[in-house]
């Protein structure tokens, strides 16, 4: 009798124990779920109600855009390369042509006001983005980056395989992990070509246009245009290119934009074409992306032209970081001057990123502050570079903001 009881207590015991720990289970996954509906609700645009990068630490929400940047002479886990890395451009490698403050550029660190952006670890990323592909699609500011991110993964993992995959400029596998990262280049997402007065006459003929560009805002550049079926992560830019009138001169070449094969008439400015070319960019990628592509657009980088622009005698000789009220000097929309195109394409952006599901990685704040950052005199041109970044310098901290917005979403999900 005694030893039929202990065997009902027995084979009692396994059921018990289930049940615990189906009760903690289930607490443990209401308490996760709540906190994960916390963070989300917390991550949007005060200016646009679009989502933007604002992941939360411990101690809240962070807006990794508000911060300044600090001088820490012994930051050295920021310096991962150095001017030995192949892919680097000439004119952006400022350590190796003698720049005067190039060793001091990657020293500053972007404290934000409220958390901690930590610099990546790259060891950890290869294995966190193995069987990964990574498509940076747009122009020389995006291979900026993507040069960055390479170096970076170089330094630690020797065994690349270097190939262009769907169409890209430059693109590397890391072997051991099968990462693909690559560079798609295009300047303004569309195609667009040169464009030339028909002798039998058209619209734009009538309207006197002899020769210009043709964008056709519809038709995605052939560069990118098979990247959202291979990349698993896509990251777009667009803009220096939009507000170039010494490129797409407004007399001389004007954009002129097309859609389904026919003329835009009555002809609409750069600005208006932006929009339509966002629009149907934007489109494209999510008809043709591959299930459960990430898709992020990096808002513009600024340049630094004082004194006037590029060919106007402009330069960047600044050794130091901006104050924020040199930041407004420079960047307010109000004051109309050389540099004002990155607040203005802001604005086109998170108006076309408005209700898609792309997120918008904001490096724009934090890369104002750096015109001590450009290649300057150093980059190799008969102008001052106030427009791209000295390597090893300030895409190195774009890719730390990269990589944490990456692992948030991966958390998300």
């Amino acid at each position: 009798m005694g030893s039929s009881s202990q065997m009902r207590k027995m084979s009692l015991f396994p059921l018990l124990s289930l049940l615990i720990f189906t009760s903690i289970f289930l607490l443990l996954s209401l308490s996760r779920k709540a906190s994960f509906s916390s963070s989300s609700s917390s991550s949007s645009s005060s200016q646009s109600g679009h989502h933007v990068f604002q992941p939360k630490d411990r101690s809240g929400s962070c807006n990794y855009s508000d911060g300044q940047w600090i001088y820490d002479p012994n930051f050295t886990f920021h310096q991962r390369y150095d001017s030995t890395c192949k892919e680097i451009f000439k004119g952006w490698n400022c350590l190796l042509n003698r720049k005067s403050n190039a060793p001091h550029i990657p020293k500053w660190r972007w404290k934000p006001n409220t958390c901690h952006l930590q610099p990546f670890d790259p060891l950890t990323f290869l294995h966190t983005f193995r069987h990964t592909n990574i498509g940076f699609v747009g122009d020389s500011l995006n291979r900026n980056m993507f040069v960055s991110l390479f170096c970076t993964l170089k330094h630690v993992s020797k065994e690349v395989k270097k190939w262009r995959p769907a169409g890209a400029d430059r693109g590397f596998t890391f072997l051991q992990y099968n990462l693909t990262i690559a560079y798609h280049r295009t300047n303004l997402l569309a195609r667009y070509g040169r464009w030339s007065a028909d002798a039998n006459g058209g619209e734009l003929e009538a309207l006197g246009y002899k020769e210009g560009y043709r964008v056709d805002v519809d038709v995605p550049e052939g560069t990118w245009a098979k990247a959202t079926s291979f990349h698993d992560i896509l990251i777009f830019n667009t803009g220096h290119w939009w507000w170039a009138p010494s490129k797409f001169d407004p007399i001389k070449s004007p954009m002129l934009f097309f859609e389904k094969d026919q003329p835009v008439i009555p002809p609409v400015p750069p600005d208006v074409g932006l929009n339509e070319v966002l629009k149907h960019m934007i489109h494209f990628v999510d008809k043709t992306a591959r299930s459960g592509v990430i898709k992020i657009f990096r808002t513009q980088s600024p340049r630094h032209f004082e004194g006037g622009d590029w060919d106007q005698g402009g330069s960047c000789q600044r050794q130091q970081p901006l104050s924020p009220e040199h930041v407004e000097e420079l960047f307010s929309l109000k004051n109309n001057g050389t540099n004002v195109e990155e607040r203005l394409v802001n604005q086109h952006l998170y108006e076309a990123l408005k209700g898609s599901d792309f997120s918008i990685l904001d490096i724009s704040r934090m890369s104002e502050f750096r015109a001590d950052a450009h290649p300057s005199t150093a980059g190799g041109k008969k102008h001052d570079d106030c427009m791209h970044w000295c390597l090893p310098g300030l895409t190195d901290s774009w890719n730390d903001l990269l990589v944490t917005h990456l692992n948030d979403i991966m958390v998300k999900n």
